[in-house]
């Protein structure tokens, strides 16, 4: 198959290594207007890159194209793609607006189109859901990154988190949220505290403290901020019959143990790739199945992602609601 990556920043160039590093069946291409960029990854993956998809679609017969760029233009960029009768897999929107359009889009040409949410792919992730299921506990969760640090090579405000549209607590929210009711259930209740305690220039608060409640009954609390200078995922269940603590890396897993009354660690993986520019939290693995089960998607006609636009709806439409709270 051949698979157009469309946007070559951060995002781009990390699914166009994990393609050609394990799925090597498939040939890519890539697409941006950036010609500095484009030259630097041509000459780093030796790929074909092209100006536009226009451009692309003239010359190559694609079978799918990876949105990868800033989530502010992933709009246009689907139904484009999806004209030209591609299917697609797409990084975190944040915004829903335009999904029934997608959606009703693909359908009507038989197309498949696929969204990020790559902490669902976390070995943790599926433990915890196990682990706690039909379980009366309660949660608590921080998660928060100083702004600056996300990209080192550049300027927070030269990117998509510097509009208010799709902000830096959006995404985190976008990226959290989803394996949070994936674990304890859809949102029923929601009491939000926000504020900006930082001298960051956005125009958006920089600090959330939410309180949950879940239809299971679940009730959790979840601060999310681009203040905090050392890079935390913070994570604890506590429960008569489970309790556990995550601190996002994959060594980083604990349960408590009834025989010794200790926490004792979970080891979930015999090896995993990591890329020393981002936090310990982030592992390449979640990435490659992400891409796999694409591959699969496109492949076994009877088969179902573990994640959807009609799922991802429904999660933004949480965040809208989070900050549109006074």
């Amino acid at each position: 198959m051949n698979f157009l990556v469309i946007g070559l920043g951060s995002m781009g160039k990390r699914r166009i290594r994990l393609l050609q590093k394990n799925l090597k069946t498939i040939d890519v291409f890539g697409v941006d207007t950036n010609v500095e960029r484009a030259n630097n990854v041509q000459n780093e993956f030796g790929i074909t890159i092209f100006e536009s998809i226009t451009d692309a679609i003239d010359t190559v017969k694609f079978d799918a194209a990876l949105v990868c760029t800033s989530p502010i233009t992933h709009e246009n960029i689907i139904l484009e793609c999806l004209k030209y009768n591609l299917n697609v897999f797409t990084e975190i929107n944040l915004i829903n607006s335009y999904y029934n359009r997608v959606i009703q889009e693909a359908d009507s040409k038989n197309l498949k189109i696929y969204l990020s949410s790559t902490f669902l792919k976390r070995k943790e992730i599926q433990f915890i859901r196990q682990e706690c299921a039909d379980q009366p506990i309660t949660y608590r969760y921080h998660a928060g990154q100083y702004l600056p640090d996300w990209h080192p090579w550049e300027s927070y405000k030269d990117y998509f988190v510097s509009n208010k549209l799709t902000n830096a607590c959006r995404e985190i929210l976008a990226i959290e949220l989803p394996w949070l009711i994936s674990c304890f259930g859809k949102i029923e209740d929601i009491k939000v505290f926000k504020t900006k305690i930082s001298s960051l220039e956005i125009d958006y608060d920089d600090t959330y403290q939410l309180l949950m409640q879940h239809c299971s009954g679940v009730i959790g609390s979840l601060a999310v901020n681009v203040v905090s200078r050392v890079a935390k995922r913070d994570f604890e269940v506590v429960g008569e019959q489970c309790q556990l603590s995550w601190d996002g890396t994959p060594n980083g897993l604990y349960v408590f143990e009834q025989d010794t009354k200790a926490m004792t660690q979970v080891k979930l993986y015999d090896s995993h790739e990591h890329l020393e520019s981002y936090t310990k939290s982030i592992v390449e693995d979640a990435y490659l199945e992400e891409l796999k089960e694409f591959v699969k998607y496109l492949t076994q006609s009877d088969f179902v992602p573990e994640y959807s636009f009609e799922q991802d709806y429904s999660v933004i439409e949480v965040i809208n609601h989070i900050e549109s709270q006074l």
